[in-house]
């Protein structure tokens, strides 16, 4: 496998995307890092809270999720460099097509196969909408290739 085949982007887009990302995903995840706050609150140390289930498991979810939103943002932006996108309105369009190839799929294994809340649904189907179209915006706005001399 050769590296020569992936697009080049620019470590500054990847940063910016990356924490773009990343906290659109904390946004989902507040409920369990706000009671692991607590917790860490209540410990008499931090490393005792450190050393606690609660506290490997939401350092374990943020290092994965911070992981991921670099993956996922180098993806898009090499999306965008491939296909050529110069416009805002490409860059939302193909935000909506990320959304509905990664989004949709499990929307409909909650809707009738897990039989979740509909309000479940909403919500998580809004913030991955705003995460995938959002981040292509971004991106797009930001530039995702290397100044060329």
């Amino acid at each position: 496998m050769s590296l020569k085949y992936f697009p080049t982007v620019t470590p500054s887009a990847i940063a910016l995307g990356t924490a773009f990302t990343h906290a659109t995903s904390l946004v989902l995840s507040a409920p369990f890092f706000g009671s692991a706050y607590e917790r860490a609150k209540s410990a008499d140390t931090p490393e005792e809270f450190l050393k606690s289930k609660e506290g490997a498991g939401a350092i374990a979810a943020w290092g994965s999720s911070l992981a991921g939103a670099a993956a996922k943002t180098y993806a898009v932006a090499a999306i965008l460099q491939s296909t050529g996108t110069i416009t805002q309105k490409g860059a939302v369009y193909l935000g909506v097509l990320l959304f509905a190839i990664g989004s949709v799929p499990g929307a409909f294994v909650n809707i009738f196969q897990e039989k979740r809340p509909g309000e479940y649904i909403f919500i998580k189907l809004a913030s991955e909408l705003v995460d995938s179209v959002g981040l292509a915006a971004v991106l797009n706005w930001w530039g995702t290739r290397p100044d060329i001399v």
